[in-house]
């Protein structure tokens, strides 16, 4: 198994979280964001990704070769092709609040502090991209904050890791990058302190990572 990512992205960093704390082993092959104009647009990984995005995951069943991108269902099919701990909780309310907690961050802030966003904001809208980040980002963790009041103890939902903490990560840590006050997520810290303490975090993280940079 072969997860094509980019060692700082927040999408990769969520299914390295996955494949660590269920115990998968795979290879790690590098795209960089940033080199050679961004090697995620190289007709190669445009091929396997037409979204140009990291992660891919890739892996072998009998003569086929499969792949799949996109986080979120990436981390769906390994919870449900290896056996260990579930990152997808089987009650259907608690499911579904853990999906909406990891979509907060995936499909409401993620997205706003994407490379390619802030690259046409900063281009070819003259924006400034730190305001930008700032301001949508501290909107959406706000958000998560208040959701998350209901349903974190330990972690995300409950004491068991989820998928929401998978998302939860990577996004304090680009909070932190983009210069976003997080003070008022109390929550948020908190469970941050909790995964700080796994295996799988600090294995995961982005700079453990082969060409991670200061």
């Amino acid at each position: 198994m072969k997860l094509y990512n980019y060692w700082r992205s927040s999408a990769s960093w969520r299914v390295r979280f996955a494949l660590a704390y269920k115990g998968i082993p795979y290879e790690y092959e590098s795209v960089s964001l940033v080199a050679d104009g961004g090697q995620q647009h190289g007709d190669a990984y445009r091929a396997m990704n037409p979204m140009q995005q990291v992660p891919t995951l890739e892996w072998v069943e009998g003569s086929e070769t499969m792949r799949l991108g996109q986080s979120l269902a990436i981390i769906e099919y390994l919870d449900g092709a290896f056996p260990g701990a579930r990152l997808l909780p089987e009650s259907p309310y608690v499911r579904a609040k853990v999906r909406q907690l990891a979509e907060i961050v995936n499909a409401g802030i993620q997205p706003l502090q994407n490379l390619e966003v802030l690259r046409f904001v900063r281009d070819e809208l003259k924006g400034d991209t730190g305001a930008w980040a700032r301001h949508f980002v501290g909107r959406g963790m706000r958000a998560l904050e208040a959701e998350a009041l209901h349903t974190a103890s330990t972690f995300m939902v409950g004491d068991a890791v989820t998928l929401a903490d998978c998302c939860l990560a990577p996004q304090l840590y680009a909070c932190r990058r983009f210069g976003v006050d997080i003070g008022d997520c109390p929550t948020l810290l908190r469970v941050e302190a909790n995964l700080q303490a796994l295996d799988a975090y600090r294995s995961s993280h982005p700079d453990a990572q082969p060409g991670a940079q200061p």
